[in-house]
């Protein structure tokens, strides 16, 4: 089932692709396959950190927020410390997020609180204090560090480092979630919680793991957002958490649990990334994406369901039955 959904998505994306490149051809061309994969990088990022909390039945409301204010905490402290070099901001970033990640996971887990109104507090909470640290000023092109505009905008055997690193988060959401025990046990959280308990699995343990997973990889893609677009404010991806869950789901990853793989995520990032690239082709606002993220919520929601519900088996004999 998992398998065929990829393969409907890809036929979705490359008819998509085929319509638009009709209309104006260049949009098939191997540059603009490449500016879809730049501009798809950071979501496909904090994508697979929302992967394994969707997979315990949680959500992550905070990851724009956390991208938000580790991108402005880093972008203050590259000012603050120019010497600085980028393996010591990259490791600021991932500490930085994973902390605000494990807070999530914390407040969840000690005192049994839904992860929807938790993350929504924290979300609220992080983007507040990007306006605290920051004075509500913003930190522009000529005060970032000249590492952190590198890491986004170098590139490697022909790709923008920013796929690159993209593609590396993809590699390790990959191996922790088929072949580690951890990433294993998410599945079992989210699938039967109860029986994961009674099979000895460490519920709480791995549920905090998801959060701080989901926190550091938000703390990287803050850092590359910050190097990429030379720009750290208040309102930094501002919304941008609807999309992420949206590629999530669009993607398989049932926001019941347990169920969802890296490759159909990436998909899902995929048909976003097309849908945003194509929709100034045709003449269509940009301001429509939102709304096209969430009606593909809604949607994708739906044929989850549908493919999850199983048909009941009828084990007794109807009353008048011989």
């Amino acid at each position: 089932m998992r398998l065929r959904r990829e393969w409907a998505l890809a036929a979705i994306i490359g008819a998509i692709a085929l319509a638009v490149g009709w209309r104006s051809p260049v949009f098939l061309t191997p540059r603009n396959a490449l500016d879809i994969a730049n501009d798809s990088a950071l979501l496909a990022i904090l994508v697979i950190g929302q992967m394994p909390v969707l997979l315990t039945r949680g959500i992550d409301l905070s990851v724009a927020s956390n991208l938000a204010l580790t991108g402005m905490l880093v972008a203050l402290a590259g000012k603050l410390w120019p010497g600085a070099g980028a393996p010591v901001l990259i490791v600021l970033a991932l500490a930085l997020g994973a902390a605000q990640g494990a807070l999530n996971g914390w407040l969840i887990t000690r005192f049994e609180l839904p992860a929807i109104v938790v993350t929504l507090g924290t979300m609220s909470v992080y983007r507040g204090a990007v306006f605290v640290v920051s004075g509500g000023a913003w930190v522009n092109d000529q005060d970032i560090h000249a590492a952190i505009k590198a890491l986004p905008r170098s590139e490697l055997l022909g790709l923008p480092l920013l796929v690159w690193f993209a593609a590396a988060m993809a590699a390790l959401g990959g191996w922790l979630l088929r072949w580690r025990r951890e990433g294993r046990d998410l599945y079992a959280c989210g699938g039967n919680p109860a029986a994961a308990r009674v099979v000895g699995i460490p519920v709480a343990r791995r549920i905090r793991m998801a959060y701080t997973l989901s926190g550091a990889l938000a703390g990287l893609a803050g850092l590359l957002w910050v190097g990429r677009y030379a720009i750290a404010f208040t309102e930094l991806a501002a919304g941008f958490e609807l999309t992420v869950i949206a590629a999530c789901v669009i993607g398989g990853v049932s926001i019941a649990g347990g169920v969802g793989t890296v490759g159909g995520a990436l998909m899902g990032v995929l048909l976003i990334g097309v849908i945003n690239a194509a929709l100034p082709v045709i003449h269509v606002s940009p301001f429509w994406q939102q709304a096209i993220a969430g009606a593909a919520i809604l949607v994708s929601v739906l044929l989850n369901s549908r493919a999850q519900r199983q048909p009941g088996q009828q084990i007794l004999p109807r009353r008048g039955d011989t």
